[in-house]
């Protein structure tokens, strides 16, 4: 197993999805996508766990950056 962890943006493109595919996906908004890659708000677990099955990923393998205000 490795340590190498991708963005979330990363893993996306890399399952050939759009932000508006997995917003449909996961029934949020495209902003909320956007917001979520950008850092600008935190993913709920049950949302994380939802984003990382559609996009066929361990939960470990991805870096969740997040800016605090």
């Amino acid at each position: 197993m490795s340590n190498f962890k991708i963005t979330l943006k990363a893993a996306r493109v890399n399952a050939g999805l759009t932000q508006k595919e997995i917003a449909e996906i996961l029934n949020r908004s495209e902003s909320t996508i956007i917001n979520w890659e950008n850092g600008k708000t935190k993913i709920s677990v049950m949302d994380f766990k939802r984003l990382c099955s559609a996009l066929n990923v361990n939960e470990s393998e991805i870096f969740l950056p997040y800016k605090s205000s």
